[in-house]
């Protein structure tokens, strides 16, 4: 039986793939380790709580007893690593927990692999020659486009905010732990991810939470900034993909094809709780304009063609379906009847 320690699995992304992982593969192992911190929820994992192959662990990536314990205990032969700090409004007031996290703690928890799979540079021990580290970053790490362009798995870094300089420093210590030592690495770059689990501080969950509570609608600056929209499935199924047909080594961009701006999605949401809470004063009028983001990004767009090509990956959902699954979920969550 495969072992698989899955780090922030309680997490928005971590809990979808865990919810996926865990029913598509009986005979694996799922150890989740997560720290619960505000953007963690053990509630999230309600759906895989109770199955035989699932084990839940609180605690940090950064507590090397506690991941060597793990590894050793649960025999870990694989790690999908989704857990970091990932809001860029924090990492502009507290930038300090962003680096020990997404720094830190990715650099720990590749240097016990190392240690735990491998007895010398490019030699595995009997047992683990098919280990592997997955390691789950953003096209944040890019920079900011202009009107035109994609990022490719070829773009230079050029982060712009604390956030994305974390994520940016963990993905080349993950390179160098591949290069250097021969560390079986993957690595996937993926676009604004949105749907069920999303934290509440997030764009669309606070569009949809906003509006049904009859409060203000707040948007950064005039709206215009533009991300490409990866429905939060569509991503887990490319990192299952990627985790066990990428080739080692490499970089893979996901991505949902989806280009908008904030004040498409913020109106697009509006007019579909109008429809669905039967608004006859629409919920566009309680959208209002607030101070930009310090050193905003104005455009992220990635190009899949890799993923899609090489490993035969694509989105199911367009943001037309996907956006219609999110608001749905939330309305459940937050109790409305429609």
């Amino acid at each position: 039986m495969k072992s698989i320690l899955v780090t922030g699995g309680a997490g928005f992304i971590g809990s979808n793939l865990l919810e996926l992982l865990v029913e598509k593969y009986p005979d694996y192992k799922f150890v989740c380790l997560d720290l619960l911190t505000y953007a963690g929820n053990v509630e999230n994992l309600n759906s895989v709580k109770n199955a035989k192959n699932f084990t839940f662990v609180k605690g940090s990536i950064c507590d090397r007893s506690l991941v060597e314990r793990i590894f050793q205990h649960y025999y870990i032969s694989g790690v999908v690593h989704l857990a970091a700090e990932s809001h860029v409004d924090n990492s502009i007031t507290n930038p300090d927990i962003f680096i020990e996290t997404n720094v830190k703690g990715t650099f720990t928890l590749l240097d016990v692999a190392y240690k735990y799979w491998m007895t010398k540079p490019f030699t595995f021990k009997q047992g683990f020659e098919d280990s592997r580290f997955l390691h789950v970053s953003t096209d944040e790490v890019y920079g900011s486009l202009g009107e035109t362009g994609l990022f490719t798995e070829e773009t230079p870094y050029a982060p712009n905010s604390p956030y994305s300089a974390s994520k940016a420093s963990s993905d080349m210590i993950v390179r160098s732990y591949h290069h250097t030592y021969g560390l079986n690495t993957v690595i996937t770059n993926c676009s604004n991810n949105y749907g069920p689990f999303q934290h509440d501080e997030k764009l669309i969950p606070t569009i949809v939470r906003k509006a049904i509570k009859g409060e203000s609608i707040p948007i950064y600056g005039d709206g215009s900034n533009v991300r490409d929209w990866l429905f939060v499935m569509d991503h887990c199924l490319g990192l299952d993909n990627v985790f066990h047909n990428g080739k080692l080594g490499e970089t893979y961009n996901i991505g949902g094809e989806n280009e908008h701006n904030n004040n498409d999605i913020v109106n697009l949401i509006c007019e579909l709780l109008d429809e669905r809470l039967n608004k006859s004063n629409s919920y566009k009028s309680q959208i209002i304009f607030v101070e930009d983001r310090a050193g905003h990004d104005y455009r992220y767009a990635i190009d899949a063609t890799k993923i899609k090509s090489k490993l035969n990956w694509k989105p199911n959902e367009n943001f037309e379906t996907g956006i219609i699954k999110t608001i749905d979920w939330y309305l459940k969550k937050y109790k409305v009847e429609e």
